[in-house]
């Protein structure tokens, strides 16, 4: 063709100076400055990367690495990798943990988790953590997929994991003695890790089908805390950051190992409430804190009298992930905390967190976005029906591809496949679209859309909507099935304290703001909305209590 004639063919295609898009490839490209990672051939652990970071940018020894919310408990970085370097000996030598083996960890946030966590890697044993609030039943299916040699837990939970399976309980003399105890003078054996050997099994909270295992390797972690290690500022003290997301999960896993990796203070609570929160904030002097969407549209809910009550000074940005974050309450909580930055980003179990998010103070401004493209990451927006790759502006599923995505689901290579094409691009589900700026903004599952008369309804939207309304808590929007429109869209909603909204007042209120299609056809209020423990809407559960004739 003329176009192709007139260039070098062995020039690389052009990419958009703005949007990173390809015209020819039709795929987007990260413009971020690359990052320095350690050669992928290189044997090193997680946890070496880690402690080398920490070694090369020591921070000041009164500065803690871990902070117990709850007790006050502190950890220096020192004793961090003491206890680290201890427990892992430890475990080797008592306990006869090896290279290959798998460890499940059943546990609320604690000072001990990520001191276990880079242990256990630094052994090469794939450490497997899940939600404790889950049933017997989903336990073990868990423990089907990563079939682990040990688990660790609290005794709270403990009695969930068959016996047939070696606990130690973590709020236990035993653990404690296991990593207090020191050999001087004994040189212990350095465990050969490869940065593609498997460094965790995580369990997807997908919103179809049976839970998954997310294989994700040393190399995929060594990545995420790289690049906050590429993009840290000068500071006069560390930043100290409050976990209110669960280790368990990809967000609080990568956030914790990360902020330690970087010299960072690392508060954390067994269980947050927003009146706990904001004492923390006010009591450690909390520079940045790590939420989920429900947490943020609870700041900007609260009661300003109490907020106001407690002293915020401290607190720079509130970093948001795990599921989208409405615009509304985006400008809600920058209007309320003018000098507090918002941080979003998208990231999936499966591509071990963010693959998108924003940085610095003006990226953080563009409403609705969740950022662009982290450094060596592509992406591609697939229209779901045909298969074609689609320019800036044009919405459809997600493609990722880069150093941070998985190797695959354990033991179900139907599943990887489905998800993992030939080529590496890891087909998210979600329905997005890339502006001329290369802003990502996400639409909503694909599998979520109600198809009403035809068209498409995105409950992400009416949510967004409901949640801008002063007496409106929380909303959450299902399709039901109707004859006449295949499926109509039908909310539940949980009311303000004190309020009186009523059904019809709620109908009102959206259909002078939508098409018609999109107007609500029910409103059930309801106490709370069920989620998980990452705060993620567990849809499911309402659609089946939306189908009940109690309920309509």
């Amino acid at each position: 063709m003329p176009s192709q004639m007139s260039r070098n063919p062995n020039a690389p295609p052009p990419i958009d100076a703005r949007s990173g898009f390809c015209p020819e490839t039709k795929i987007y490209h990260s413009l971020r400055s690359p990052v320095p990672l350690p050669q992928e051939t290189a044997l090193l652990s997680v946890t070496d990367y880690v402690f080398s970071l920490i070694n090369s940018f020591p921070p000041p020894p009164t500065v803690s690495a871990l902070v117990d919310g709850d007790t006050g408990r502190r950890i220096s970085s020192s004793q961090l990798i003491s206890r680290t370097e201890s427990l892992a000996s430890s475990l080797r030598r008592e306990l006869g943990l090896r290279k290959g083996d798998a460890a499940y960890i059943l546990a609320p946030n604690s000072v001990n988790i990520p001191i276990l966590y880079l242990s256990l890697l630094s052994l090469g044993v794939v450490l497997s953590p899940a939600n404790p609030a889950s049933s017997e039943r989903e336990i073990l299916h868990q423990l089907q997929l990563s079939k682990p040699r040990i688990a660790f837990a609290t005794s709270a939970v403990a009695h969930k994991i068959p016996p047939t399976i070696k606990i130690v309980l973590l709020d236990s003399l035993e653990f404690e003695s296991l990593a207090a105890e020191t050999r001087s003078g004994e040189s212990e054996p350095r465990t050969s890790v490869s940065q593609s050997d498997p460094a965790a099994i995580l369990y997807s909270s997908g919103t179809t089908g049976a839970t998954k295992g997310v294989i994700l390797t040393h190399r995929n972690f060594t990545y995420t805390v790289a690049l906050g290690h590429a993009v840290r500022t000068a500071r006069k003290t560390p930043a100290v950051v409050l976990a209110t997301v669960p280790f368990f999960h990809v967000y609080g896993f990568v956030f914790a190992v990360r902020a330690v990796a970087l010299g960072e203070t690392v508060v954390s609570m067994e269980r947050v409430e927003m009146r706990k929160m904001l004492k923390a904030i006010e009591d450690n002097r909390i520079t940045h804190v790590a939420a989920a969407p429900p947490l943020v549209v609870a700041m900007v809910k609260e009661d300003r009298k109490v907020v106001d009550g407690y002293d915020l000074s401290s607190l720079e940005v509130v970093a948001c992930g795990g599921a989208p974050l409405g615009r509304d309450v985006a400008a809600q909580l920058t209007a309320q905390f003018p000098r507090v930055s918002l941080v979003q980003a998208y990231g999936l179990t499966e591509s071990t967190g963010r693959v998108f998010s924003t940085v610095g103070p003006t990226e953080s401004k563009v409403g609705g976005a969740t950022g662009k493209l982290t450094p060596e990451t592509e992406a591609k927006i697939v229209d779901p029906e045909t298969g074609i790759p689609l320019p800036p502006g044009k919405g459809g599923e997600i493609w990722v591809r880069g150093p941070s995505i998985m190797k695959g689901y354990v033991g179900d290579e139907e599943a990887t496949a489905r998800s993992l094409d030939a080529e590496g691009w890891l087909k998210t589900g979600d329905l997005c679209y890339i502006d001329d700026q290369g802003f990502l903004f996400v639409v909503d599952r694909i599998k979520e859309l109600i198809k009403c008369r035809g068209y498409q309804v995105a409950p992400s939207e009416l949510e967004h909507l409901l949640q801008s309304h002063p007496d409106i808590l929380e909303a959450a929007v299902v399709p039901l099935p109707d004859e006449r429109a295949g499926q109509v869209p039908i909310a539940f909603v949980v009311r303000q304290n004190g309020s009186t909204i009523s059904e019809l007042q709620v109908k009102e209120y959206i259909a002078k703001q939508v098409a018609p299609y999109k107007r609500l056809h029910r409103v059930l209020f309801t106490e709370s909305l069920p989620k998980n423990a990452q705060g993620k809407l567990l849809r499911k559960d309402l659609t089946r209590l939306a189908m009940s004739p109690a309920k309509l």
